[in-house]
Order: C-alpha cells, then sequence, then structure tokens
C-alpha cells in the first residue's frame, strides 16, 4: 500500500533553531533512514517548512512506527493520502 505523507513543521523557535544550529539536515537524514520513503520532496506546505514523502508498505500499522518520530522530534503536522502508480489503477479499473 503506497501512501503520501504531506508534513510541515511549525516556524517556532525550535525549527529556527534546528536551521541555525545546522540539526535540521541530521535530523532529516535520520528520519528518511528510518522512513525510507520511494520518493521525497521538500518545498513550503501551507506557508510553513515542510514537503512529501512516498511511502510503500506491507501493512498500515507501519504507519505507526514510520511516521511517529516526526510527531515525537520534529513537532510535524502529518496528512496521510492513500495513492496509486498507474499499474495499481489499471487493476482497480479491470476489477471494476
Amino acid at each position: 500500500m503506497r501512501v503520501m505523507v504531506k508534513f510541515s513543521f511549525p516556524t517556532t523557535d525550535d525549527s529556527n533553531s534546528w536551521i541555525r544550529d545546522k540539526s535540521m539536515g541530521p535530523k532529516m537524514e535520520t528520519m528518511l533512514g528510518n522512513i525510507q520513503p520511494e520518493a521525497a520532496y521538500f518545498a513550503p506546505v501551507d506557508g510553513k517548512r515542510g514537503g512529501y514523502l512516498v511511502i510503500n508498505m506491507d501493512d498500515a500499522s507501519e504507519l505507526v512506527t514510520k511516521l511517529e518520530p516526526l510527531f515525537q522530534e520534529l513537532s510535524a503536522a502529518i496528512e496521510t493520502i492513500p495513492v496509486m502508480v498507474p499499474d495499481d489503477l489499471r487493476v482497480g479499473m479491470q476489477r471494476l
């Protein structure tokens, strides 16, 4: 199951200090290493620092282990959206 994760960080003293002390990069590298997304895009999201990740999971319970660090360590706001690649859409259309 593929899920697109939209995330944003509050512009707070914490996130601003991570930029200043250069710890944001290592935090993001650790997050990406744990989540291992198929794709990762970083951009302003609703006027805040953030981005989009595409995660492929075997089981929905993986959302907990993959996303909890975003909540706890980075205070991120998260939205998850189920997504498909063209082959998934073809299979679904054939089953209709």
